[in-house]
């Protein structure tokens, strides 16, 4: 089998059962992930939970978040304040869930699985956030290609113990074009048409979006955070009902812009030091879009918009490539 092999659980609703609660249906399980490690979550009243796919600002977000529900731009570690549960190479599931249990703040949660591999419940606010795939893509290419050997290792290892995986951990082409060209076509998870290194870009970004009209979810997109970074954590902060302190605000927006965010890098993500050679600097890499545009070919190209025909609506298409600004609001597209 290869790996990640989905498990389909698909409730049961019962007619007229207009509660939108529901369990993870689908098991997904590659190198860095397992979706069952979700299984003794136990929800609480206005937790949050930041998905996204990989190399989608999922930092970014949990750093606006903390400032958020901490109400200050304090650099605080974010594994050990916004736990990734569905993460498998770092500490056991039970030993993760224990430190959820314990926080006594607003809980933050990371999660890089689609929607239908997640528990979702009415009480819990969802925080999507995207950005084009082809820019995820070039992040991608920089974080999985300067993988430490140890962090290598360790994937390698659960791999070959994983019977629905059962071999290392594929290693990325120095040249980001032959990555792209993987990445578009060359699946890791059974079942779907892409991935190389990990679950479908497409698949994961399609899932949400066919989520987005939730009351309890919100899709944020990367262009629009870089084009009006105030306004979209106003926009947040409404979603998840905190209330504005108009004094500490200019230190909040501040403390999430990307330059403070790398300067604090080692602060902030901790574990960066052993993931990477160079550290957080790898880490927080760039930030910025359109680096594509020297890398692939036309016919890269080609095939990337042949891919988004394929798997995208044209509304989610509109909204991938531009934010709101392009597509306007995501509950509304399509209506």
């Amino acid at each position: 089998l290869l790996s990640g092999t989905p498990v389909m659980r698909r409730g049961r609703t019962k007619k007229g059962d207009t509660k939108l609660d529901r369990t993870g249906h689908s098991e997904y399980r590659t190198w860095s992930v397992d979706s069952r490690r979700w299984a003794g979550y136990k929800s609480r009243p206005g937790d949050i939970i930041i998905a996204t796919p990989p190399k989608c600002s999922t930092t970014w977000m949990q750093q606006i978040v903390g400032s958020l529900v901490f109400q200050d731009g304090t650099p605080r570690a974010i594994p050990a304040v916004s736990p990734w549960i569905d993460a498998r190479f770092r500490e056991s599931a039970e030993d993760m869930l224990q430190r959820i249990e314990e926080q006594t703040h607003r809980r933050f949660l990371k999660s890089h699985l689609p929607a239908d591999g997640l528990p979702i419940h009415d009480e819990v606010r969802y925080i999507i956030v995207a950005r084009d795939g082809r820019d995820a893509l070039m992040s991608g290419h920089n974080h999985f290609g300067g993988m430490s050997e140890a962090m290598h290792a360790n994937f390698d290892r659960i791999g070959i113990e994983d019977p629905t995986i059962a071999r290392p951990y594929p290693r990325v082409p120095d040249d980001p074009a032959a990555y792209f060209r993987l990445w578009l076509s060359t699946p890791s998870v059974a079942g779907q048409k892409d991935g190389y290194n990990d679950m479908s870009f497409f698949h994961t970004v399609a899932s949400y979006w066919a989520e987005r009209r939730r009351a309890n979810f919100l899709l944020v997109h990367f262009n629009d955070l870089k084009a009006d970074l105030d306004g979209e954590m106003r926009r947040i902060a409404g979603f998840l009902d905190v209330v504005v302190d108009e004094v500490a605000w200019p230190s909040l927006v501040h403390a999430a812009g990307f330059a403070q965010m790398r300067a604090a890098g080692e602060a902030l993500m901790p574990q960066t030091k052993t993931m990477f050679a160079e550290g957080a600097q790898r880490f927080f890499n760039k930030g910025t879009n359109g680096r594509w545009r020297d890398v692939l070919t036309a016919e890269d190209l080609a095939s990337y918009e042949a891919k988004v025909r394929q798997e995208f609506t044209p509304e989610l298409a509109v909204w991938l490539e531009g934010g709101r600004r392009a597509s306007g609001d995501p509950r509304l597209c399509g209506i």
